[in-house]
C-alpha cells in the first residue's frame, strides 16, 4: 500500500524547518521528504527526524546557487566537481538520516550552451553518482519537470526521464515521477504510470494546476491511489504541494487517502 511522506520545504511552513519534523508525524506522516538540509548539520537534522519520530525518506543533491535561479549543476559542463562534492556531501547526509533515496537535479540548460553537451555531462554526472550511491545501497533518482515552472530545465517528460537512465545503466538509478509535472507535461497519468511502473523509485504529488492539496485541481487522485495500489507500488508518495491555507487545515485529502487505502 502506498505510503505518504511530507515535504517539508513546501508543507508546515507555518514553523520554522526544524520544528516541522515534529508538525508532520503530529498530523500523522510516518516520513518527511525535503529539497536541501544542508543548512543545518546533519546531526541536528537527524536529532528533530528521530525526536519525532519519522523517516526520511528522501532529498536532494545540492542544486547550486538556488537564490540566483540554479535548479541543480549536474547537466552544466565544468562543473563536475561540485558535483562530486555535492554528492559526496549528500552521502554523509543520507548516513546520518538513513535515507535511501537520494534526487540528483538536472537542471537548467544554459545560455548559449550546447543541449547535447548538456546531455552528456548529465549523463557522466549521474553514471559517478550511481556508483557512489551504488555503494552505500542507496537508490539515485532522475525526475523530469515540467518546463512552465522552470523554463529550460533539461528533463521535461518520462520518455526523456527513461532514456538517460537506460544510457547511464545503473541498475539503482531510477525515475521520480512527479504526477504534478507529469499533468503538466503530458497528462494520460494512468498510462504513464503502467508503462514507467518498472522504473519508478518514488513517487510526489499535488493538485494542478495551482499546486495545491491533491484534491483541488484536475488530478483525480483517488483513482490514482488505487492503481498505485494495483500496480504494486509500495514506496513513498512525496507531497510536494503548497498548502492553500494553513497545512493542517488542508489535510482532509491525506486522512480520506489513508482510510480508502487501508479499506
Amino acid at each position: 500500500m502506498p505510503k505518504f511522506a511530507a515535504n517539508l520545504s513546501m508543507m508546515f511552513n507555518e514553523v520554522p524547518f526544524l520544528d516541522r519534523f515534529a508538525a508532520a508525524s503530529q498530523a500523522g506522516f510516518p516520513a518527511v521528504e525535503f529539497l536541501s538540509p544542508y543548512e543545518h548539520p546533519a546531526e541536528v537534522v537527524e536529532a528533530r527526524a528521530k525526536e519525532a519520530g519519522v523517516e526520511v525518506a528522501l532529498f536532494n543533491t545540492p542544486a547550486g546557487n538556488w537564490a540566483a535561479g540554479e535548479r541543480g549543476v549536474a547537466c552544466i559542463p565544468g562543473r563536475e566537481d561540485e558535483f562530486r562534492q555535492g554528492v559526496e556531501k549528500a552521502l554523509s547526509y543520507a548516513a546520518r538520516l538513513n535515507t535511501r533515496r537520494i534526487h540528483a537535479m538536472a537542471g537548467i540548460l544554459p545560455s548559449g550552451v550546447d543541449r547535447a553537451a548538456c546531455r552528456a555531462s548529465l549523463i557522466e554526472n549521474l553514471k559517478f553518482a550511481a556508483e557512489q550511491t551504488a555503494r552505500k545501497g542507496i537508490t539515485l533518482l532522475l525526475e523530469a519537470i515540467n518546463t512552465r515552472d522552470i523554463p529550460g530545465f533539461v528533463v521535461s517528460t518520462q520518455k526523456d526521464s527513461r532514456a538517460i537512465c537506460e544510457e547511464v545503466g545503473a541498475e539503482n538509478l531510477k525515475l521520480q515521477m512527479d504526477l504534478y509535472h507529469m499533468q503538466v507535461m503530458e497528462g494520460d497519468l494512468a498510462t504513464k504510470l503502467k508503462l514507467y511502473m518498472p522504473y519508478c523509485g518514488h513517487i510526489q504529488i499535488a493538485g494542478c494546476p495551482e499546486r495545491n492539496e491533491p484534491d483541488t485541481g484536475e488530478i483525480r487522485y483517488e483513482y490514482l491511489f488505487r492503481l498505485l495500489d494495483d500496480l504494486g507500488y509500495d514506496g513513498w508518495i512525496g507531497c510536494e504541494y503548497r498548502p492553500a491555507g494553513k497545512t493542517t487545515a488542508g489535510l482532509g485529502w491525506f486522512h480520506a487517502a489513508v482510510s480508502a487505502l487501508a479499506s
